[in-house]
Order: structure tokens, then sequence, then C-alpha cells
């Protein structure tokens, strides 16, 4: 495992056990909100130049399968994926957990944007919404991605549940 994708709908863990798997392996790590998001949640125009050179290097990890203009890009470099392929409960209970978080807190998250709880409800690229809507969708396509003989290669950890993810951990700190 040099070159790792956990992946994921919004709200699944991502970020969390991308972190945990980058100490752990000693991979170098970065999310890609944090190349793609500008100010005022505008697209920074160095996203996909960002990632290249990231994904140039021969061992990283990443929290995200997500962004479609870099995502061929990305799986064809990486040799694993984490996916963390959660129930729509979970992953919605964990998304709006984190969203009333992140407002109550005034968290800044990326180059400075801060979450707002009315764009749960309107924005439909908010995460909460998001996780909503393309929970199903995401999984058809991940489903098919990792049946695609252009992958066949990758190595998937197909991941149910937290305790899955768990169980995967200790047997990983084993090896």
């Amino acid at each position: 495992m040099d070159r790792v994708i956990v992946g994921g709908i919004s709200g699944a863990g991502k970020t969390t056990l991308a972190l945990l798997l980058s100490r752990r392996l000693d991979l170098p790590y970065v999310d890609f909100d944090s190349l793609f998001h500008g100010p005022g949640w505008t697209e920074r125009p160095t996203f996909r130049d960002d990632v290249e050179a990231f994904i140039a290097g021969d061992r990283w990890i990443t929290d995200s399968d997500g962004y479609a203009v870099v995502r061929d890009l990305v799986w064809d470099r990486a040799d694993t994926l984490v996916w963390l392929d959660y129930s729509r409960a979970r992953v919605m209970t964990r998304v709006i957990r984190r969203t009333i978080g992140r407002v109550v807190l005034r968290r800044r998250l990326f180059n400075d944007n801060r979450e707002r709880l009315l764009a749960a409800f309107v924005d439909p690229q908010h995460p909460v919404r998001w996780a909503w809507t393309q929970h199903g969708r995401r999984r058809a396509a991940n489903l098919r991605r990792v049946a695609d003989p252009r992958w066949r290669d990758l190595s998937v950890v197909r991941l149910r549940s937290p305790r899955e993810t768990r169980e995967w951990l200790t047997r990983l700190v084993r090896v």
C-alpha cells in the first residue's frame, strides 16, 4: 500500500481513516477538498495541477475518489482503494452531526470557508444533501469502476461498517 485512495460518500469517515493510515503507513497525505475549495467555496484554478503534482509521488494517501475531473488520474496511479461503503443511515447520521458541529463551533475549513446550516437544506452540493442524493449512485458507480478491467490491478478493500473497518485496521497492524 503505497498510493492509497480512501473513498466513499461524504460523511463516511474518509478523512479520519486517511489521516490514521497516513500516520501508520508513513504516507504523505493531502485532502483534495483543501486543493479544490478556494475562498467563497469556489473552485481553485490550480486544482488539477495540484492533484497531478501530489499523485506524481511514489507514496501518498488521499481521502477522495469523488472529483470527476481528476478521478481517472488518481485511480490510474493508485495501488489501493479503501472503500468505506457504509449504509445511508450511518453516513447521514455522521454528516449531519459533523455539519452541526462545524456550524456551532464556526470551524474554519478550506481557505477560510465555513459551513452554513441553511446551505445543508438549499445547496445541492452541500455534504448533507450530497450524501443523501448521491449515496446510491456513488455506490453503483464504484461497483462499476472496481469491476472495470482498466483497474484490475487496483487492490480494493471494501468496508461496509465501522466494525469491519476496525477489524481490518487490527489485521493491518499485525502485518
